[in-house]
C-alpha cells in the first residue's frame, strides 16, 4: 500500500475479506495479523505494523499472509478467488478466476462385457491377444469446450475398429503414420462427470507380441491427455492418464504375472 496524498497517514487499519470455495483458511499464516474464523477476515493494526502507524506521503508499507488452496471444493457456486481490501478510506477488490478442473480414466481390460475379447494370456510371441481400452472424462468448475483425449498406439498395437457405444464411433479418429488416437469429445458443461454420468467410450485393440518382448511386460497404449478450453477463464486445461501394459492392473482377473509375453 501507498500514500500518494500530501499528509501523514497515522494509526490505520487494514482488513482483507478472503471469497470462494478455493481458501483453505484452516493454512492461514498471518504473522502480524489476527484472523477471525467465519468472517473469513485477517486484519492488521498500526499498534503491530509500524507502516500502519505512520505513513509518510508517497510512502510504501507492506504487510504479507499465506493460505493454501485446496485441491477440491463444492460445485455449484462461482470458483474465483477474490480478494478484498480495506486501508483507512480506500477500498479495493481483486479477483482471479481459477481454471476448471479435468480429470481422465485410462483403464485396459481382457476380461469384460463389451466386446468379448479372444487370444492367449499370457499373451504370446506371434499371437493376437485382443484387449479394450476406456476413457472416461469429468469436468468440476467450469465449461470447457472442444475437449479432446489423444493417446500413441505402439506399432504392434491396432484398433480391431469396434468401439462402444455406437454413438462415438464418429468422434474416434486414427493417424496410422503418428500413431496417435483422438477421441474429440466436444464440449462438457462444468460438473459433467461429477454430478451426471461422466462421457466414456472403449475401443478394442489387438496386440501382437514380438520375440523381443519375450518375459517382459508390454505396452498396449501410451500416456493418455485429455484438454480442452476453459470457457470462463479461456485458459487449456488439461489431465493425463497413466500408460497402460499387458499386467491390466484394472482387470482383477488377470494376474499381473499373466502380463508376461511367452
Amino acid at each position: 500500500f501507498k500514500n500518494i496524498g500530501e499528509e501523514f497517514l497515522n494509526n490505520m487499519f487494514l482488513l482483507v475479506n478472503l471469497g470462494g470455495p478455493a481458501f483453505d483458511f484452516a493454512t492461514i499464516q498471518a504473522p502480524e495479523g489476527d484472523f477471525t474464523p467465519g468472517e473469513n477476515s485477517i486484519i492488521w493494526d498500526w499498534r503491530r505494523v509500524r507502516d500502519l502507524q505512520i505513513l509518510p506521503p508517497q510512502s510504501e508499507g507492506r504487510v504479507e499472509f499465506w493460505v493454501k488452496l485446496k485441491n477440491e471444493w463444492g460445485l455449484g457456486d462461482s470458483s474465483d478467488i477474490k480478494t478484498t481490501i480495506f486501508l483507512s478510506q480506500a477500498k479495493e477488490e481483486f479477483v482471479n478466476k481459477v481454471n476448471s478442473k479435468l480429470a481422465l480414466s485410462q483403464k485396459g481390460y481382457y476380461y469384460d462385457e463389451v466386446f468379448g475379447n479372444s487370444g492367449p494370456i499370457p499373451p504370446r510371441v506371434g499371437q493376437v491377444t485382443n484387449y479394450t481400452i476406456t476413457w472416461q472424462v469429468k469436468n468440476y468448475y467450469n465449461d470447457v469446450k472442444d475437449a479432446k483425449v489423444k493417446a500413441i498406439l505402439p506399432s504392434n498395437v491396432n484398433l480391431t475398429g469396434k468401439i462402444f457405444p455406437d454413438e462415438q464411433t464418429d468422434k474416434i479418429t486414427f493417424d496410422s503414420r503418428s500413431r496417435e488416437i483422438i477421441w474429440n469429445i466436444g464440449d462438457l458443461p462444468a460438473g459433467r462427470g461429477v454430478t451426471e454420468p461422466a462421457p466414456n467410450v472403449s475401443f478394442q485393440v489387438s496386440f501382437v507380441p514380438q520375440e523381443d518382448m519375450r518375459g517382459e511386460v508390454a505396452r498396449l497404449i501410451g500416456e493418455a491427455r485429455v484438454s480442452g478450453q476453459d470457457e470462463w477463464t479461456g485458459e487449456t486445461v488439461h489431465s493425463s492418464g497413466s500408460s497402460l501394459h499387458t499386467d491390466l492392473p484394472d482387470d482383477g482377473r488377470v494376474p499381473a504375472e499373466k502380463g508376461k509375453v511367452e
